[in-house]
């Protein structure tokens, strides 16, 4: 099937310099990416690794040192692609004192947005990042996961086929980062491309389609989330009501066939998603 390529890079390389152009650091080392439409994709590694500096390179905030970057088969500083290309920091800066609306108001004002196209994207980018109830509230009494959901808001007004999204989870509990998941998956089911970086791998492998993992400025990996996880060489089987006799039988049968059983016991789930159920539940109580 053929897809595609929304970002690409050849060999991108950044070195910073001195003010004696001596290099002190190599962010970036002949990194080569593809990035298909209508995929989520991570960029994943510790502080330092170069994820930032791999998304300046592709949204032309700055200029590589060597090789080449395209988005839609361009350079990233060509004004034609901005429209189509949406970027949400780190931080989300907001002005205190104004609401959702006034926010998103001001922005699609800047983005030279008609009054009527203007008041329908608000109202559909409050939908999609789950604000419409708390449009009228300030944002200084938001939650940094709400903060995080305006900003998102903010990216999404100019209907932009390509996001970008730095650290869209950081600082967040649980809950903020599951609403900040949910929205990026609504956006995939809208058929757009998505770029994120993380250092929180447990927060993306279950929202990315593929992910790519750098490390010192070099790329180690990349692959499909399911390639990456999956232990080829190990089974799991998941059964209920098991007596004690069939327990043995089962590691009977594994043995017979040649297999070896490491383990019979009960599953468990992830820290996330029991948390996420009992905040749940005690809503529903109350």
């Amino acid at each position: 099937m053929n897809r595609n390529v929304v970002v690409r890079t050849v060999d991108l390389t950044k070195v910073y310099r001195t003010f004696w152009g001596k290099m002190y650091v190599r962010a970036l080392n002949k990194v080569n990416l593809e990035i298909y439409e209508g995929e989520v994709f991570a960029l994943l590694g510790p502080n330092g690794s170069g994820k930032t500096t791999t998304m300046k390179l592709l949204l032309g905030i700055m200029f590589p040192t060597n090789g080449q970057v395209e988005v839609f088969g361009k350079s990233p500083r060509n004004v034609e692609i901005k429209k189509d290309v949406g970027f949400m920091p780190e931080e989300s800066y907001l002005y205190r004192f104004l609401n959702a609306d006034e926010t998103l108001r001001f922005y699609g004002n800047l983005m030279g947005l008609d009054k009527k196209t203007r008041n329908k994207k608000i109202d559909e980018v409050l939908e999609v990042v789950g604000l419409t109830e708390a449009r009228k509230r300030r944002t200084k009494e938001y939650s940094k996961g709400m903060a995080r959901r305006i900003g998102m808001a903010q990216v999404l007004l100019k209907d932009p086929k390509l996001v970008v999204l730095d650290e869209p989870t950081i600082g967040l509990d649980p809950r903020g980062a599951r609403e900040i998941k949910d929205v990026i998956l609504e956006l995939k089911e809208r058929g757009k491309t998505v770029v994120l970086s993380s250092h929180l791998l447990a927060d993306m492998q279950d929202i990315c389609d593929r992910i790519a993992i750098l490390h010192r400025g070099s790329l180690i990996k990349t692959d499909r989330v399911e390639n990456l996880l999956t232990i080829v060489d190990t089974w799991e089987i998941i059964a209920k009501n098991l007596t004690e006799g069939t327990r043995q039988k089962v590691g009977e049968v594994i043995q017979d066939g040649g297999g070896e059983l490491e383990k019979i016991g009960h599953p468990r789930e992830s820290l996330e998603s029991l948390f996420l159920k009992t905040i749940k539940e005690e809503e529903v109580e109350k």
